[in-house]
This record gives structure tokens, C-alpha cells and sequence, in this order.
């Protein structure tokens, strides 16, 4: 190859159930399984883009399977151009709406073209976008469900001390503040004052609960709190962020950037996490961090931590990576973690690629 013109062929996808190395207990669901949909996007040139999407829920995979056969179907024998082709497939999921699994189909069809583009060019993707290939600061966002005190502490330490991270999230939303309290101070006094903590109440309060418990979390050196109330509640998002002092994070439940705009101008949050396949690939990525940094707020991931890394390497504003190794037995390389950052590889493309004997083994039908 000596330049970037590639021409769709072809879409392929497969789903897996990959096991969770530890399962994840949330206000709002456990997960002890990780549904993931792989993409294979082949050209006519012979260069092949690779993606993943993150299922939730085991027929996610097979909703989102069908919405990329049909993007396929729009874009077959069109040349891999992802601002065009993201206005095309925008266009084209319009009478399915702009959010859901439409938006987290085309995105998964975005990172596979931009994959194939930094293939063909013979560079990781950061160089690709316009960055170098360095070291970006991560979380070990792998646990720390909801458990009891004990519990929270010893995995603290376990999570902490397996790449060295400076930083570990805790969950929170049990049935009382009590509760909640004594988790979060038993991991603070595991892991020590130096240990960054965030934590996430994954959607589960009312307004005027989440307003109390951030009074009460005020106290306790929370980095932030992340998704206190239902996502789309931009007013209550606003309300709990100025009357609350810790910094609120919201945002992996942006659908595109047109979302991140409206919680921007509604004062929403103060720092924000979009999430690859929700936020419309790399693309949208690239246009949600335009936002951030002309807002001046932070930006951090949401999952998804092998393309992400490249993403907030070019992010102005970038804040904190969410590591979680997920998909790592399915992959051929799976991202390396050194001293609390993820260490984007120096090789063409994301750097994702299939593990095929476990992708055999952990195989779920469509």
C-alpha cells in the first residue's frame, strides 16, 4: 500500500462471552460476563479494520449486528473517508433515531475504518490523528462493585498493586449513606491519601438523594461522582453539580456530540467521559473533544481502553483513562498497563486484533 484510498468489500461480525476476572455488582445491574461484538471491516485492497462493541445485555450483540449489516449494505464499494461516510450513515439511521444501538452500531463502524486507514498508512492511530505514541494516565476501573467494607478494601489493594495505578473507582448506591460511608473509608484507608478516588452511583439516586450523599461524600477526597442521577436528566445533573462541591462526571451515556453540547450548555457536569461506542467512534470523539476544549472542562473515557488511549493522546483537555481489561482474552495484544498508564502500542493501526482460539472458545450465537 502507498496511500489510503480503501474500498469497502465487506462486514463481518461475530459475538463472545468473555468471563469477567472479577464480577461487577452495580446499582442499576452484575455483570459476571462481558458480551462483546467483534467487526471485521475488509477492503478491497486487502487491509482489514477491526472494532469491538460492548453488548450489555447477551442479544445487544445480535441488535447491533443487524444494524451493521445494514450500514454495510450503504456503504459497500464506497471509499473509506470516515467524515463522509459518518454524515452517510447519520443520514441513514435517521428514521431509526439517533441514540441506541443505531448510534453504537455506527460507531463501531467508524473505529473499524479509522483501524484500516492507520493500517494502510503504516502508523498506530495516534500518529495517524495527529499525536505521538505516549504514555496516558489511567484508572484500574476492574472491580470494586458493590461489597461489603472488607471486601472493598482487600480488592482496593489487589486493584491498585496490579499495574501500579495511582487512581482506583469505587461503586456506590447502596441502600443507605451508612453504607455507602464505610465502603468508601475502608478503601481510603487501604489504599492510603496518595490513591486517587473516584466513585460512581451508575444512575441510582433521586435528585434530592444524590444531592445528600454528595453533601456527605464532600468530606471524604472523592475525586469526583460520577452519574449520580438517570443520564438524560441534564437539569438534575445541573442542580446536584452546584450544590454539591465534589466535581460531577458525566457523559458515557452521550449519544454523539450534539449530547455533549446540550450538557455543556446546561452546566450538566463538570468533567465529562464520553464513551467510544456511544459518542459516534472516533469521529464523534474527535468533535466531542473540540467541545471539551472549548469549554475548558476535562475530558476523560468511558471503557474501551485500546482505542481510547489513542483518542485521549489527541483530547486537549484529557483527564483520566477507564481501564478495564474486558476484552483482553480475545485479543491478540492485549494493552499493556506501566505505572498507571496504558502504553499505546507502537504499531499500524489500534492495535486491536483477534485472539482466535479464544474467540472460538468464548464464541455466542447471533
Amino acid at each position: 500500500m502507498t496511500g489510503l484510498e480503501l474500498t469497502i468489500r465487506d462486514l463481518r461480525t461475530r459475538a463472545v462471552l468473555v468471563p469477567m476476572a472479577r464480577p461487577l455488582a452495580t446499582r442499576i445491574g452484575s455483570f459476571e460476563a462481558a458480551p462483546l461484538l467483534l467487526i471485521d471491516l475488509e477492503t478491497e485492497e486487502g487491509v482489514t479494520g477491526h472494532a469491538y462493541l460492548f453488548g450489555y445485555l447477551r442479544r445487544g450483540c445480535a441488535f447491533m449486528a443487524a444494524v451493521l449489516d445494514y450500514i454495510l449494505e450503504t456503504t459497500r464499494g464506497r471509499t473509506i473517508a470516515p467524515t463522509d461516510l459518518y454524515g452517510t450513515v447519520t443520514k441513514s439511521l435517521t428514521l431509526a433515531g439517533h441514540q441506541g444501538i443505531a448510534t453504537m452500531a455506527a460507531s463501531g463502524f467508524d473505529v473499524a475504518c479509522w483501524d484500516a486507514l492507520a493500517q494502510a498508512a503504516g502508523v498506530p492511530l495516534v500518529t495517524l490523528l495527529g499525536g505521538t505514541v505516549q504514555p496516558v494516565r489511567a484508572y484500574n476501573s476492574n472491580g470494586l462493585g458493590l461489597m461489603s467494607p472488607e471486601a472493598a478494601a482487600a480488592e482496593a489493594r489487589e486493584l491498585v498493586a496490579e499495574g501500579n495505578f495511582g487512581c482506583v473507582k469505587v461503586r456506590v448506591g447502596r441502600e443507605t449513606l451508612a453504607e455507602d460511608l464505610a465502603a468508601v473509608r475502608a478503601v481510603r484507608r487501604a489504599v492510603g491519601d496518595d490513591i486517587v478516588l473516584p466513585c460512581d452511583f451508575n444512575q441510582g439516586l433521586t435528585v434530592m438523594e444524590a444531592i445528600a450523599r454528595g453533601r456527605a461524600f464532600d468530606h471524604e477526597d472523592l475525586h469526583w461522582i460520577e452519574e449520580p442521577i438517570v443520564y438524560d436528566d441534564l437539569d438534575g445533573c445541573a442542580r446536584i453539580a452546584r450544590e454539591v462541591a465534589t466535581p460531577i462526571q458525566i457523559g458515557e451515556n452521550f449519544y454523539g456530540p450534539k449530547a455533549m453540547a446540550e450538557a455543556i450548555a446546561a452546566r450538566a457536569g463538570d468533567y465529562m467521559m464520553p464513551d467510544l461506542q456511544r459518542i459516534g467512534g472516533v469521529t464523534g470523539w474527535l468533535r466531542a473533544a473540540a467541545l471539551a476544549e472549548a469549554a475548558g472542562i476535562e475530558m476523560s473515557s468511558h471503557l474501551f481502553p485500546e482505542v481510547s488511549s489513542h483518542l485521549l493522546a489527541v483530547t486537549p483537555t484529557r483527564h483520566w483513562l477507564e481501564y478495564v481489561n474486558w476484552a483482553a482474552p480475545i485479543l491478540a495484544e492485549p494493552l499493556k498497563i506501566e505505572d498507571g498508564q496504558a502504553l499505546i502500542p507502537d504499531r499500524p493501526g489500534t492495535g486491536v486484533a483477534w485472539n482466535e482460539d479464544a474467540v472460538a472458545k468464548y464464541a455466542l450465537a447471533l
